[in-house]
């Protein structure tokens, strides 16, 4: 086996300059100091410089690249990790003689479309692609070896460009999906991004620093240098399957976060740096106006929905603001396209009423360039997100890949088109420019050619865009990592110690009794019974036996519910498929075989109807809390929330109730034995039940689809409000409404 990239590093260290790395790159010596040679000609250039800015470095580059090299810089797919094979179904790899990168061949189907892909160094050395997501969890030394060999592998191109991998974010807890939360557990592991913001609510925005910190460290010694993160959507339709990555529905709070994660990830408020991580603040406009919570990944949810005025720039936009203000390198624009027919009047930076085209926010030019670029002040480059020119190219179906190429980077200024490698559709928009192809095909009407074809110009924007980050990342220069040293870095116990901190102030406690915590004189002679309950059968069979042995050392368990003085729920409901619609509307109750209506084409309810879980076995939870009550005894549940979930059918039977937010169990516990007060505060409104979530025949919600949990009430008739005014929020046999930053305390 042919030695790893990671074992054959030189390194040139600059006084008070740039850190030069290589494996086989010529290296060059002026005026006392080293500057690697990009271009392969042995000579010094403007671009090799590292002294100057990297916007400059980028423009002299772009000069020298072909334009099939330029072409292929405009797209960013999936990639395989050697070993680790995620998301390429039935693929058989084939290990490079470093064991370390995967060279086979890939035909078949992903999520994002059909593709035809070659080895790992033919892409890169005959394809020219550059642009890489990251969608397996591999170790931190698999990681840092992997990202090496793929430098190596640039590096020996005539023309040198570093290998960008991006990733979703890796250092919260969560279930891994595909494509949605690919990797957890490797890095130091908050909870989920609700958790961190009922954490902060409860305690201090310097959470949002150490955790930012931690990132940018992390994630630098590996060698990762942007991520696709973080959510700066405010959730306003409870429905969206997107919640859980979020920071809640107050847009006040998500804009203070951002003030602190964008600086300390990036390495600065001026835009990234050497020692930082590239965030893609994702998605412009805000992907929070669902239609009743329909996802863009498939048709129906293909509208951001407005029924209030000004609703964009009131709830939807600020996060983004803030993230434009402080130089957030990426924006990512979501799927979905503006529903003027549906929506209300809304309104650009000057109060002047916005153009809704009903293209996808990524071909929508009055959104990407006169509102972000122009009025917002956005100078950074815009990253689609992944499939927009396949499964979900919303508005533009009726242009073929190339012309939706063109239309997106030329028309609206998408500089990164995130899906496949479509390098050769890229040419073809390009050749379209100038050769007798619409002389014998008609424009598709509503468009014009040259809104429809890539142009030198549009290319070499687009790419002086992304090539600037990566010269202001230093990757050019410094381009590799020493493997030792990222796991020196990933395993300092200070990080994980403040992350776990963090995973005990995430709990909420929502209900109490008295009940917790449940203290030695309370447990003193008496009995618990401990069970988990999920959608799924077997993965509450499993989390059962895991939680069982948690506490088989704190209390004394037995097996049978009918002879325990105390019960021990833990709640993880799940709703729905990420990529897929579900029958009707995303369901939000806590149920187990709920009759509900199915949906039309058009998101309206029909009369037929369909049977939805959310958390098998249900009735248990009653058979449990009368057994346990009739005895005198306690009941204490924890729901896991990843959406805003309707409490109604547990909480009445419970006399403790806490929330989690992809919070380790561990945590939970130390918060219901009180060994941790609770601080927790709620990041979003619960419903109080389906009548607050109606849709009509019109498929129109009683709730505004765009206005937060904490402002629905104002938009509720009043047949539903209670003595308080107050008719949204989910209000518990306590007479506690269970809204946004409500949490209680011991």
């Amino acid at each position: 086996m042919a030695e790893k990239a990671s074992g054959r590093i030189r390194t040139y260290h600059n006084k008070g300059g740039a850190v030069i790395s290589t494996v086989s790159r010529r290296v060059l010596e002026k005026d006392g100091l080293y500057f690697k040679d990009i271009d392969g000609s042995g000579v010094f250039k403007r671009f090799d410089d590292w002294r100057l800015p990297p916007e400059e470095r980028a423009r002299e580059y772009v000069k020298v690249l072909s334009t099939k090299e330029k072409i292929a810089q405009l797209f960013i797919s999936d990639w395989r990790v050697g070993k680790y094979l995620q998301g390429f179904k039935d693929h058989v790899g084939k290990l490079d003689e470093s064991g370390t990168l995967d060279e086979a061949e890939f035909s078949g189907k992903t999520i994002f479309g059909m593709q035809k892909l070659p080895g790992t160094s033919t892409l890169i050395k005959q394809w020219f692609n550059r642009h890489l997501i990251l969608r397996a969890n591999p170790t931190v030394e698999d990681l840092t070896d992997w990202l090496n060999q793929l430098q190596a592998v640039a590096e020996e191109c005539p023309h040198f460009i570093p290998v960008e991998v991006v990733s979703n974010s890796r250092n919260e807890n969560g279930e891994i999906v595909f494509g949605m939360n690919d990797a957890g557990g490797v890095f130091a592991t908050y909870p989920g991004t609700l958790g961190i913001a009922a954490a902060i609510r409860g305690d201090d925005i310097s959470i949002a620093d150490d955790f930012a910190d931690t990132i940018r460290r992390e994630w630098n010694a590996c060698g990762l240098r942007k991520g696709y993160m973080y959510m700066a959507d405010v959730v306003t339709d409870p429905r969206w399957q997107r919640t859980y990555g979020t920071f809640g529905e107050d847009p006040a709070l998500v804009c203070e976060i951002f003030r602190h994660l964008i600086p300390r990830i990036q390495g600065g408020s001026d835009g990234v740096t050497g020692d930082g991580v590239a965030m893609t603040v994702k998605h412009f406009p805000g992907g929070g106006a669902r239609e009743n919570g329909f996802d863009p990944h498939y048709k129906m949810g293909q509208w951001n929905v407005y029924q209030t005025e000004d609703s964009l720039q009131k709830y939807h936009l600020p996060a983004f603001q803030v993230a434009v203000d402080l130089n957030a390198s990426s924006i990512m624009p979501y799927y979905a396209k503006p529903a003027a027919s549906k929506s209300a009047r809304q309104f650009d930076k000057q109060g002047v009423e916005m153009e809704m085209q009903p293209y996808g926010f990524a071909y929508n030019k009055p959104f990407i360039q006169h509102l972000l670029r122009d009025q917002m002040g956005f100078k950074g480059y815009i990253n689609s997100d992944t499939g927009i020119t396949h499964n979900m190219s919303w508005g533009v179906e009726m242009l073929d890949v190339s012309e939706r190429i063109g239309f997106a980077i030329t028309h609206a200024g998408v500089d990164l088109i995130s899906g496949l490698f479509d390098n050769k559709e890229g040419m073809e928009a390009y050749e379209r420019a100038t050769n007798a192809y619409y002389d014998e095909h008609d424009v598709p009407e509503g468009f014009t050619k040259e809104q429809l074809v890539l142009t030198d110009e549009s290319i070499d924007r687009a790419v002086t865009r992304t090539l600037t980050e990566m010269f202001a990342l230093g990757m050019f220069d410094d381009t590799f990592r020493a493997v030792d040293k990222a796991k020196e870095v990933v395993a300092v116990q200070a990080d994980w110690d403040r992350a776990m901190d963090v995973h005990r102030k995430s709990v909420v406690l929502l209900k109490n009794d008295g009940t917790l915590p449940l203290t030695a004189d309370k447990l003193s002679g008496r009995k618990v019974y401990a069970e988990c309950f999920n959608k799924s059968v077997e993965a509450a069979e499993a989390a059962t036996k895991g939680l069982r042995e948690a506490l088989k050392e704190e209390v004394v368990l037995v097996d049978d519910y009918a002879l325990a003085d105390y019960a021990i729920l833990l709640l993880t409901p799940s709703s729905g498929a990420y990529f897929n619609a579900t029958p009707g509307y995303l369901e939000l109750e806590l149920c187990d075989g709920k009759t509900v209506v199915n949906v039309d084409d058009e998101g309206c309810p029909m009369d037929e109807t369909h049977e939805e879980t959310t958390l098998a076995g249900l009735s248990r939870i009653h058979d449990i809390a009368t057994s346990i009550h009739s005895r005198g005894g306690k009941v204490i549940a924890n729901l896991n929330i990843t959406l805003a979930w309707e409490v109604g059918p547990v909480e009445a039977y419970v006399d403790a109730l806490t929330a989690g937010f992809d919070t380790y169990v561990s945590a939970v516990l130390d918060v219901v034995f009180g060994r941790f007060k609770p601080t927790g505060r709620l990041p979003l409104t619960l419903p109080r039940n389906d009548a607050v979530l109606a849709v009509d025949r019109k498929g129109v919600c009683i709730s505004p689809d765009d206005v937060p949990g904490y402002d629905k009430d104002q938009y509720m008739p009043d047949a539903l409000k209670d003595e308080n005014g107050k008719a949204y929020a989910y209000r518990d046999s306590a007479g506690n409404y269970y809204e946004l930053d409500f949490g209680l305390s011991y």
